[in-house]
């Protein structure tokens, strides 16, 4: 059973290795001959060059590793915005043909899918309110191209990819709807 005698005779004890480490902190806190200094000194200067460099240099690499990562997956969802878009309006183009038993003409553009256009056979076939709400850009901010015939079939939306001209590689590729 644990007593008060016993617990003051306990610390009694513990008190000569408590007063040998408070020495020890002590002649830590004061710039002794052994070159230490205190740390309550030490926070009062700040933080020295090469910490400051050390911390420029980690935050400088982790922007980088970000960077590295990000920008890959900015081109690769504007790809993906691409197709996406071009689905959407490959089903109004098919909703299109279904009311009005064609494709829209090639003068008449993807515009038919907003307006009826004059060159309609049946305009009372247009649904109301078009096909479309409005015609996406594609994700460089260009129109997407309607093409009749098509490469593979009655017809292509493309998009020239990110340098709007034909052909290209990778984020300049060329985006058919034939090839998705």
């Amino acid at each position: 059973m644990v007593t008060l005698k016993t617990v003051r005779a306990e610390l009694v004890e513990a008190l000569p290795f408590f007063r040998r480490k408070k020495q020890s902190f002590d002649r830590l806190r004061t710039n002794g001959e052994e070159g230490f200094c205190s740390v309550r000194r030490s926070a009062e200067h700040g933080f020295t060059l090469v910490e400051l460099m050390v911390v420029i240099v980690i935050i400088g690499l982790l922007a980088t590793i970000v960077a590295i990562n990000v920008i890959p997956a900015t081109d690769t969802a504007r790809v993906e915005k691409a197709k996406a878009d071009i689905s959407t309006i490959e089903q109004a183009l098919e909703q299109y043909r279904l009311d009005n038993l064609a494709y829209p003409a090639g003068s008449d553009g993807l515009q038919a899918l907003l307006n009826p256009p004059a060159s309609l056979a049946q305009p009372q076939r247009y649904r109301r309110g078009g096909y479309i709400k409005k015609l996406p850009d594609d994700p460089w901010g260009r129109a997407y191209v309607y093409t009749v015939p098509g490469r593979k079939g009655a017809f292509d939306i493309s998009s020239l990819g990110a340098d709007g001209q034909p052909g290209g590689e990778s984020e300049n590729a060329d985006i058919y709807s034939s090839e998705l």
